[in-house]
């Protein structure tokens, strides 16, 4: 019988079945898709780790100062340094596992991204998630022969199951069948971030929709900063969504340019010049949106300067796609990038052990507010997901109540999905109260509209959660009255140290959202 149950089957949910496993604990590993398409599978870049092995000088301390300074110094100065120090053993475990990383001649080769100045990256072509995940469902299956991971996919979570603050399970339907089951014991969401809350504009699955994180705020979780959200700065549009032009196409000499009298202006080398392009995401996103309205036009991606030992070898996967999808080469053409929804920074409300505020329930992954503070670097998702999994299990190891009952199957109701039709009016008005700059008309103004919608009719469970999720987003917006990382508010330009705290939000048992600040963990000595 299960003892833990993880929701989500990507690099956060892999992590923590594993790290389980190895200490002799049975999980349930429970997903509406296969591990194949997780939203981990997308990742391109790669996966930060200061091995110095580029001959840099590099340290856990440098890593550990990029990320807080990244973040603009919102996230858990605590979290982060454990994150850091434990890098360089995620990215060596990864390597036993057998990820073919890129090498130099003896061992993993670094290269740059957004934010640092060190090459730090380790990456396998411009495909790592994909790569990377392929090895970690090798190894949950050599533990699933034994036992101790009993795999659920096309399984759907539909609530917690709790009682005066604590969780003892999870409410699942089977996806074929339509069968409901209780599964009884200590629960691990990962469940991914919130892009099915922005169809269209995001470069992530929108089968990760947002569901999770809006039901358990409504059944009394805390969010944490879910007004972080993070713009890339150069991704393409296609059906349905926006794809990815990975940073590391910048980390290996890209430019991002105007037009000016049919010349290029390279606006962030002038703007920039130590960092250039390479920029965190915040500030280059917001760059490109202030470059657009003062001179019009579009912003290119200058890839033309690469050499063909870099295409060949590093970046390989992303030409091909980009000649797929808009039918340009970037070998020879300039390549139209806009910004995209790409990292959602908040979310679940963590402590630096994944606790939530519910006994017996944890959180790993880009479903909670961790690691990245207000802007993530390039290269830490995955290592946070990684991490984060095997951090949050090592917790349940020591700290949850496991309970002996036995899963039951249940007979309500099946609850209805949100209508596409209201998944794209909130979208709307979150796009428009939420985009890359904001201010207090504005976020007043969706407020409003949001409930003018609320109030139009009666709307099911799933509906009245992302209509409340919304609001929390909104609301969270609005009292964080200063620009910091990827909330920039151009009514509030400036940081303002006084908001150096974590944005709470709270639903309570009438539905009604509440917002404060919590401030942020002084630092204990290093490891």
């Amino acid at each position: 019988m299960q003892k833990v149950i993880i929701i989500g089957a990507g690099l956060a949910g892999l992590s923590a079945s594993v790290t389980l496993a190895e200490h002799g604990i049975s999980c349930a590993l429970i997903s509406l898709q296969n591990s194949e398409r997780a939203q981990s599978v997308l990742a391109e870049g790669g996966i930060n780790a200061s091995l110095n092995t580029m001959g840099e000088n590099d340290t856990v301390q440098n890593h550990y100062e990029d990320t807080l300074r990244g973040g603009v110094y919102l996230a858990d100065p605590n979290a982060v340094q454990n994150l850091t120090f434990h890098a360089p053993e995620i990215v060596r475990w990864l390597e036993k596992l057998g990820v073919p990383f890129n090498m130099t001649d003896s061992d993993i080769m670094l290269r740059n991204f957004g934010g640092q100045k060190k090459k730090r990256t380790a990456y396998a072509r411009s495909s790592t998630g994909k790569i990377i995940m392929t090895a970690l469902i090798d190894e949950v299956r050599r533990y699933e022969a034994g036992g101790l991971i009993q795999r659920y996919p096309h399984h759907e979570f539909i609530q917690l199951l709790t009682e005066n603050q604590a969780c003892y399970g999870v409410r699942i339907q089977d996806a074929y069948t339509g069968k409901m089951t209780d599964f009884k014991g200590s629960v691990l969401l990962c469940s991914g971030g919130m892009n099915g809350v922005f169809p269209e504009m995001t470069t992530g699955t929108t089968q990760n929709s947002g569901d999770v994180t809006a039901t358990v705020f409504r059944q009394g979780v805390t969010l944490g900063n879910p007004e972080m959200i993070q713009y890339h700065p150069t991704t393409i549009g296609i059906s349905g969504k926006r794809c990815l032009v990975t940073e590391a196409a910048r980390g290996e000499g890209g430019r991002l340019c105007i037009m000016q009298n049919q010349q290029k202006y390279y606006f962030m080398e002038e703007k920039y010049p130590e960092l250039g392009n390479l920029m965190p995401r915040d500030v280059v996103a917001r760059e490109m949106y202030f470059i657009r309205r003062k001179y019009g036009g579009e912003v290119f991606l200058d890839m033309t300067e690469l050499s063909s030992v870099t295409w060949q070898k590093k970046l390989s996967d992303l030409r091909q796609e980009i000649m797929h999808y808009l039918a340009l080469d970037p070998k020879t053409d300039l390549i139209p990038v806009r910004e995209g929804i790409h990292y959602f920074m908040g979310g679940i409300d963590t402590d630096e052990y994944h606790r939530t505020n519910f006994r017996n329930l944890y959180a790993a992954g880009e479903c909670t507010c961790q690691y990245h503070g207000a802007n993530r670097l390039g290269g830490n998702s995955m290592l946070g997901a990684l991490y984060g999994g095997r951090k949050s299990a090592e917790t349940i190891i020591k700290t949850a109540e496991f309970l002996t009952e036995e899963n039951q199957e249940v007979s309500v109701s099946v609850p209805e999905k949100a209508s596409p039709v209201l998944i794209q009016k909130i979208s709307q008005i979150l796009l428009s109260g939420l985009g890359i700059v904001r201010n207090q008309e504005t976020l007043l103004k969706q407020l409003n509209a949001l409930e003018v919608l609320a109030n139009q009719r009666t709307y099911s469970f799933y509906e009245q959660n992302r209509l409340l999720l919304a609001e929390a987003m909104l609301r969270s917006a609005l009292e964080r009255r200063e620009s910091r990382g990827a909330h920039y508010r151009e009514d509030y330009p400036d940081k303002n140290d006084n908001f150096r705290k974590t944005t709470i939000a709270e639903c309570d048992d009438k539905n009604r959202v509440r917002i404060s600040f919590r401030p942020i963990p002084e630092k204990r000595a290093d490891i």
